[in-house]
């Protein structure tokens, strides 16, 4: 190879000749740097070539624009150096591509962490998870991060912030176990039953940052993980609220005097079903069989459940409007179905004199099977509870039939108790009085 000193002239005359692919103009100066050209291109580049581990490597250095010749000359006795250390520049250059790459990575990760606010990874959070709550657990997160100031829908009042609304614009980073302290403290003589389902919401959001790839850089430990905040909060207390025998007439009177048709018939439904509420709010026309008379509902465990279609329950449900998909529809909710039977319940609830919840209901169902003696195993499965121990996981499997005959007999039990009197026809029509 004939070699020459690379000089500024020499370079821009140099072109690769005419037949070869590529040509090289080798430096006389640094043994092994050379300009190379290429018949498929304008741009010369200087390379560097040597022999490693007795195999030929050549090595890209730069364009002759952007490198001026002592620089190349430099950079080929640097690569020479590796090579004689018995290092692959190749190599070495990989390994410096991989720590610039993880020096970055930890530059953005650091600037996200300065940055990142508390609200921002909530938000992502609802995201990633909505399609995984029911309608209600989702609204108990954004009640959580509620504005101040807005107008109720039904009523003549301003929202008040929600729980976690302070913590919205803070970095995510600053959420430690002294400022929940702190806020349990404050929140503990105000909502505290409020404040320990935030406890719990934010105990899974904090758990789920931890294994989030950004989020896990930031959320190295779960702030709710604080026996003070818990001990200043206290433990969630059991309700005990369900409907007596003899307040029976009382509620059933109040709730059928309510000028909304849709929330009496799903107050009733709740309480002779002993359905949950977003359960029974849920239900579509497809899914009621008046035929066969059975009721396919959206269990919150299992994913779907069948449930008999009692008479009186299929009476209240025939004679609902059909507005669309929904069994008890609302013209003026965005969803077409109801979504606030709170209201109404406690309208019933006050005119009846009763102090008494909508999970009330399911409570008073379970409790009033009692009273006809329905066995256990029957009324869980009715209501969608998980099968308890060996013989109930394994062994029973009930027909509807059988489920349809006790429910038929709590059913008859509950309307006479509440003296409806109610004589099933061929379309469960029967209605004849209401004492």
């Amino acid at each position: 190879m004939a070699k020459i000193k690379l000089t500024t002239g020499r370079i821009a005359s140099f072109q690769c000749a005419e037949g070869k692919k590529q040509d090289f103009l080798w430096c006389s100066e640094v043994k092994g740097l050379a300009v190379r050209a290429t018949a498929s291109s304008d741009t010369k580049r200087y390379i560097y070539q040597s022999r490693l581990n007795g195999k030929t490597i050549r090595l890209t250095i730069g364009k002759v624009e952007v490198w001026s010749i002592p620089e190349a000359k430099t950079e080929a006795r640097r690569l020479q150096i590796l090579i004689d250390q018995g290092n692959d520049p190749r190599e070495v250059k990989k390994e410096k591509a991989e720590k610039d790459e993880a020096a970055k990575l930890a530059r953005v990760q650091e600037e996200t962490r300065e940055r990142l606010t508390f609200g921002e990874a909530w938000n992502e959070y609802l995201k990633a998870r909505k399609a995984k709550w029911s309608e209600s657990h989702y609204k108990d997160h954004m009640k959580m991060i509620r504005a101040a100031g807005d107008p109720y829908k039904r009523i003549d009042k301003l929202t008040i912030p929600g729980l976690l609304t302070p913590f919205l614009d803070m970095p995510l980073r600053d959420i430690s176990k002294e400022l929940l302290t702190t806020w349990a403290d404050k929140e503990s003589q105000q909502r505290p039953t409020q404040a320990r389902l935030a406890l719990r919401l934010l105990r899974a959001f904090f758990n789920w940052c931890s294994e989030h790839d950004l989020y896990s850089h930031i959320v190295q430990t779960n702030p709710t993980s604080n026996k003070a905040i818990r001990e200043t909060l206290g433990k969630t207390m059991a309700k005990n609220d369900v409907l007596q025998r003899e307040q029976l007439p009382a509620w059933f009177s109040a709730v059928r005097q309510l000028q909304n048709p849709v929330i009496s018939a799903y107050l009733q439904t709740v309480l002779l079903t002993g359905a949950r509420r977003e359960e029974i709010l849920q239900i579509k026309w497809e899914d009621i069989d008046f035929q066969w008379n059975s009721m396919t509902i959206r269990d919150k465990v299992d994913g779907l459940r069948v449930i008999p279609l009692t008479p009186y329950v299929s009476h209240c449900l025939a004679s609902l409007p059909r507005r669309n998909q929904w069994v008890f529809s609302s013209p003026a909710s965005a969803s077409g179905r109801l979504s606030e039977p709170a209201a109404g319940h406690s309208k019933a609830c006050a005119i009846a004199g009763i102090e008494l919840t909508i999970h009330g209901l399911r409570r008073s169902f379970a409790s009033l099977c009692e009273w006809v003696e329905m066995p256990a195993g029957i009324a869980a499965q009715i209501q969608g509870h998980k099968p308890q121990g060996v013989r109930e996981k394994s062994y029973i499997r009930r027909p509807l039939d059988l489920l349809r005959k006790w429910h038929i007999k709590i059913e008859d039990w509950i309307l006479e108790q509440a003296g409806i009197e109610f004589t099933p026809t061929k379309t469960n029509t029967g209605l004849r009085a209401i004492i």
